[in-house]
């Protein structure tokens, strides 16, 4: 099992590993491009970043300042099938985008400025490998009151490897028996719901997810037992 760490975002090790089990990932260029379209569109003052799913627990990036944040007019959706890093191409997993719609909370993060342009683009390394997202910068607003405007990966519901259905009751057959290469889908998906829990968040959605999970599982346990 691979490890999400700073030192494999930044070597080129973790793409190299990703591409090790046929992922359909982007070429460095055009990772590149796409970064440089986003970072030369954003806007003036501080740079924000915000996380809804494992970007809460490991943002594994710096910041000077951590907020509970809302982005309005979208929604967490399991609707990325994962093929490499929570799954595999025989037994695809699920991880998150969004949606439009609706709100979703999560976490505002505030880079240095001196290291924002460095940590912007190690987190393309990280998010956009395989094309899956829009980066876009919203507006999101902080648990404060201030409004502030941060980059964000949405849905790219063109990709080939987006699931138009993503309800709970299929992501959770899923990932109780997904793998890849950073390990068991299931891990990723209970992590997403003790830390939001860890924030006084509810997302009934996650929830959701996490109940079918549990009900996969105790069926199989039984079955274990039966034969």
């Amino acid at each position: 099992m691979t490890i999400l760490t700073r030192e494999n975002l930044r070597n080129g090790s973790l793409r190299r590993r990703m591409n090790l089990v046929a992922h359909p990932g982007w070429s460095d260029e055009r990772v590149e491009e796409s970064f440089a379209h986003a970072w030369d569109s954003r806007p003036e003052g501080p740079t924000w970043v915000f996380g809804y799913g494992s970007l809460i627990w490991n943002p594994l990036m710096p910041f000077e300042e951590q907020h509970t944040a809302t982005l309005a007019g979208w929604h967490r959706s399991f609707c990325l099938r994962s093929i490499s890093g929570r799954g595999s191409p025989e037994r695809p997993g699920r991880v998150l985008s969004l949606m439009p719609g609706g709100s979703v909370q999560g976490v505002a993060l505030r880079l240095p400025e001196a290291d924002a342009r460095d940590e912007v683009r190690m987190l393309w390394t990280r998010e956009m490998t395989g094309g899956g997202y829009h980066p876009q910068w919203q507006a999101v607003q902080l648990e404060d009151g201030r409004s502030v405007t941060a980059i964000t990966f949405v849905a790219n519901p063109d990709h080939p490897q987006h699931e138009h259905d993503a309800c709970a009751e299929t992501v959770a057959r899923l990932v109780a028996v997904a793998k890849g290469v950073f390990g068991p889908n299931i891990d990723y998906v209970l992590s997403l719901d003790q830390a939001l829990r860890e924030r006084g968040l509810h997302d009934p959605y996650v929830e959701a997810i996490v109940q079918g999970i549990r009900e996969a599982q105790s069926q199989g346990q039984e079955q274990k037992q039966q034969g």
